[in-house]
């Protein structure tokens, strides 16, 4: 018998400051990448699924993100450049 299936893991990345495309406040939203790997024997073997999205911790309206958009947050959060955009318009460019 062979016991295999998947496992989720969700990492926080980053708290950033930018207005919301579903409230249009300036909020907190949290930079989030969900994980899915597959397991065998309930251990976690290689990862076959990658998302990023971001959450306003204002309403709750979560914006998926591309990996190049979710790196070019972090770009942005650790050098301290505000990241103010238009998530449902063009995600999170000036």
């Amino acid at each position: 018998m062979i016991i295999f299936g998947t496992k989720g893991y969700l990492y926080q990345l980053a708290i950033l400051t930018l207005v919301c495309g579903g409230c249009g406040n300036p909020a907190a939203h949290t930079l989030r990448k969900r994980v899915t790997k597959f397991t065998l024997f309930f251990v976690p073997l290689f990862p076959f699924s990658t998302k990023y999205a971001t959450q306003c911790t204002f309403c709750g309206t979560e914006q998926r993100l591309t990996k190049e958009q979710a790196d070019q947050l972090l770009a942005q959060a650790a050098g301290g450049a505000p990241a103010y955009g238009q998530p449902q318009q063009q995600p999170y460019q000036h």
